[in-house]
């Protein structure tokens, strides 16, 4: 019955109408779903622990860590969507984070390919880093709404099938609707590593959920694995804001600003994301940013 219908309708539309207008159908939807979204978060978007409108989220399954970001941001979904729609653009985001030590885009027969190199805190040849391959789609873009996804097999220390994905849609007032996910799974290897991470330097380590409140009113937040993903969402959400905003200056002080607003938003949350000094980012970035030009 399905065919015979299609086939009738594919008389009276021409395909490239028709293909038009299932994907308009299919971009709707996904606008109004992320919209529901807004309006059910709309109480926690405008009363939260981060002081401006953002709700993170992190699950734990027995393989799988995920941390999601939904944020309404301050600069219009054209802008948003030009910016992130863009895989060079998204390796002047990523790069931001202070474990990408170096990201380049590149063609390949299946389509773009983001060649990420993921660090320690401080400089390091490549060859001391591990390399990832990220598979981006433009899985969706309309007018009102776009998804963007990345996908790589493999990544440091035995962990695998990372996950980030962005989807926006545009609100009132010039400001657009983001939601922002990052997601990897792990095997014994991957697991076994961040017990070792866990019992040594990442013991005192916390994340954003509010695990308990002390009758001091003193907040305990959350260990362990998913206070890692919520420190890395996080790191990975202010690169994008912070590459967005840097579109506000003229281009020879767009990374300057970048590296100031990137830095700068880590250091609303010291407690979970402060890790190394000012200057030190700073001359850390330059010269990964100048290597990563260069090649």
């Amino acid at each position: 019955m399905y065919r015979l219908t299609f086939f009738i309708m594919s008389l009276m539309l021409s395909p490239i109408a028709l293909a038009a207008d299932a994907e308009s159908a299919k971009t709707d939807g996904d606008a109004i779903a992320l919209l529901s979204q807004y309006k059910a978060l709309n109480k926690s978007l405008a009363n939260n622990q981060f002081k401006r409108p953002l709700v993170l989220n992190s699950t734990e399954t027995p393989e799988q860590l995920k941390g999601e970001i939904y944020a309404v941001i301050k600069y219009p979904f054209a802008t948003v969507s030009t910016a992130l729609n863009n895989p060079a653009n998204l390796c002047g985001a990523l790069i931001l984070h202070v474990n990408v030590k170096y990201c380049r885009a590149v063609n390949s027969e299946s389509g773009p390919v983001l060649n990420l190199n993921i660090g320690k805190k401080y400089n390091q040849e490549l060859a001391e880093t591990y390399p990832a391959a990220f598979n981006y789609r433009e899985i969706t873009k309309s007018a009102d709404y776009f998804l963007v996804g990345l996908k790589a097999a493999e990544g440091p220390l035995g962990t695998r099938n990372y996950q980030i994905s962005i989807e926006a849609t545009p609100l009132k007032n010039n400001q657009t609707f983001l939601h922002f996910t990052y997601a990897y799974s792990f095997g014994f290897a991957g697991r076994t590593a961040m017990k070792g991470y866990l019992a040594t330097i990442g013991k005192d380590k916390v994340g954003f959920t509010v695990a308990s409140r002390q009758p001091n009113n003193e907040v305990k937040y959350i260990q362990g694995v998913r206070a890692i993903v919520e420190r890395n969402t996080m790191r990975y959400y202010l690169a994008i804001e912070a590459y967005v905003a840097g579109l506000n200056y003229p281009a020879d002080k767009q990374l300057e600003k970048r590296l100031q607003l990137w830095y700068d938003g880590t250091e609303q949350y010291p407690r979970q994301l402060r890790e190394v000094g000012r200057e030190e980012y700073f001359v850390m970035k330059r010269k990964e940013i100048q290597r990563q030009n260069a090649s």
